[in-house]
């Protein structure tokens, strides 16, 4: 049987795939120039397209053709020909030293510039310094080289191309890779029925948008002036959902970076106008960071009236204490808390590489001679949530899935995933009324294997530790994790103990945070265990000390 990628041509054939794909689904958000590009592609012989598809799915826009060597597309310059008539290639570009030295190896360099260079064992960015002082004017490449014998094509669709990616895939983090992975069977997706409203853009608009705010976090992470990025994000609020959650986060990094130079105004004008999660608590901080107390208190008192999260609320019960001392107002009592069952421990330091987790699970084992002892931080509740409830998290809500290789639904993080398929994780749930959840469980976990999933942690899982699991883990107390987890999936599916125990003849099991010298847990994990101990779900935590070496 003939392996998926023995077609020499299987790359120009997922090129394909994309374009029927977007013609399909996205004409109507096309140009006319859009449009004639894919009608006149699809019309040029096939080597010329592969190599236009070669040069596409590499990266940068310059190529040297003797570095175009495919045996299914032969001669580089014939296969050429065709997309320079095209206008989509030029054979003789402009080339500045920076560009020319990403072209040239360091031999060919000192060949071309031998003679204006003190040593030609010098660095490759030494003698780009060196030369660049004396040569600022661009020139094509057989100026510079002229005995070469080479030339060197400049791709002029990489934004064209850019942006189809963009419409077929919804982000620039996934490529054209995509499909091989999944041709060689190294990622495994769902198939999930596409519809008419199966698209993750609305409108021209808003490709145009995700393009413009992509440029813009580039800026900023190439180090531009924030104020001038600013000043060139879309709109205020952009109407599709998603897209603006992405604006928001993204003004919300800014923010985080006045905050952290010290640019505490500038990060105030941000927090005070940015809706994204955490904000409102930030704006709190730098208040009190400015020593304006009562405005940060004003503002903490509405956040208390209707807080946005669990991890708010949190925050909001360490800073109203201090507020209430600065502003000489009554002391607010302690919160009564129960705290979590403590086990300290006293060990031997390795010498060799380690974890603390793994060190504290090999030393239950040889104590706890009838208990079974597994590392599984996230994965085990996360891996049992989602495999009970595949259907709801991969149903085909529109918008969630708009492409054959999605992780996970498109809508995952946003506020109303949940509500969207509310009756759908119900049904699931019910099952933990019954029986029926360990046979869901355990089918899943046989027909979905290697799928890719956001909660599944596939290498983390075995029947033996599901069998486990599902012996010693209450229905009751795995339900009581799901509703929490669909609460606030984003802040919900970390923070769970790292290790967990199982008693199979007693059929019980208790959970442990492992935490080693001078670490301190963290606020996610605090509000698990808070909600472990108030549902009475046995959970405990370890702290580590090391043993003092003999005299």
């Amino acid at each position: 049987m003939a392996g998926p990628l023995e077609n020499p041509f299987y790359y120009l054939e997922n090129f394909h795939t994309v374009l029927a794909w977007i013609r399909e689904r996205y004409s109507d958000l096309l140009t006319p120039g859009e449009l004639e590009f894919i009608a006149r592609f699809t019309a040029l012989p096939q080597a010329s397209r592969a190599l236009m598809v070669r040069m596409v799915m590499r990266k940068g826009d310059f190529f040297r053709a003797s570095k175009l060597n495919y045996a299914e597309i032969g001669d580089t310059r014939e296969a050429a020909r065709a997309l320079i008539d095209n206008g989509w290639i030029d054979e003789q570009p402009l080339l500045t030293l920076e560009q020319l030295f990403a072209l040239l190896k360091k031999n060919e360099i000192a060949e071309v510039f031998g003679p204006l260079l003190p040593k030609t064992s010098l660095r490759k960015s030494e003698q780009f310094e060196l030369l660049n002082a004396q040569l600022g004017r661009a020139r094509v490449f057989s100026d510079w080289y002229p005995h070469s014998g080479d030339c060197v094509f400049q791709v002029g669709i990489t934004d064209l191309c850019d942006r189809l990616r963009l419409m077929f895939f919804g982000n620039f983090s996934q490529d054209w890779s995509e499909f091989v992975l999944s041709d060689l069977g190294i990622f495994k997706y769902e198939k999930v029925a596409f519809s008419n409203a199966s698209r993750g853009f609305r409108t021209r608009q808003d490709v145009d948008d995700y393009l413009q705010l992509h440029r813009c976090r580039e800026r900023f992470y190439e180090g531009d002036a924030p104020q001038e990025i600013l000043k060139e994000l879309p709109a205020s609020v952009l109407e599709n959902d998603w897209l603006e959650s992405r604006r928001a986060k993204f003004v919300f990094q800014v923010g985080q970076h006045y905050e952290q130079i010290d640019a505490l105004q500038d990060a105030l004008a941000i927090y005070d106008e940015c809706a994204y999660p955490g904000a409102r608590i930030r704006a709190i901080r730098v208040r009190e960071r400015c020593a304006q107390f009562e405005a940060a208190f004003t503002l903490a008192q509405a956040a208390q009236q209707m807080p946005e999260s669990e991890a708010e609320k949190q925050q909001l019960l360490r800073i109203m204490p201090r507020l209430h001392r600065k502003l000489g107002k009554p002391k607010i009592p302690a919160r009564a808390s129960v705290p979590p069952m403590r086990l300290d421990l006293t060990l031997c330091q390795p010498e060799t590489a380690y974890f603390v987790e793994g060190l504290v699970r090999d030393h239950l084992s040889l104590q706890q001679t009838d208990a079974h002892v597994h590392y599984v931080e996230n994965a085990l509740i996360n891996s049992l949530f989602g495999l009970l409830c595949w259907e709801a998290v991969f149903s085909a809500v529109p918008g969630a899935f708009f492409h054959p290789f999605h992780r996970a639904p498109a809508d995952l993080l946003s506020p109303d995933f949940h509500r969207r398929r509310s009756q759908l994780f119900a049904d699931c749930l019910a099952q933990l009324d019954s029986q029926q959840y360990k046979t869901t469980i355990m089918k899943n976990f046989g027909e979905k294997m290697g799928i890719q999933s956001p909660f599944v942690f596939w290498g983390s899982l075995s029947e033996q530790l599901l069998a486990l699991a599902l012996d010693c883990l209450p229905a009751a107390h795995l339900k009581k994790w799901f509703e929490r987890m669909l609460l606030d999936i984003k802040s919900n599916r970390t923070g769970f103990p790292d290790l967990i125990l199982f008693w199979p003849r007693e059929k019980r099991y208790q959970m442990i945070e492992v935490k080693g010298p001078g670490d301190r847990l963290q606020d996610n994990q605090i509000r698990w265990l808070d909600y472990c101990a108030a549902n009475g779900m046995p959970v405990t935590v370890c702290y580590v000390q090391w043993a003092e070496s003999a005299a």
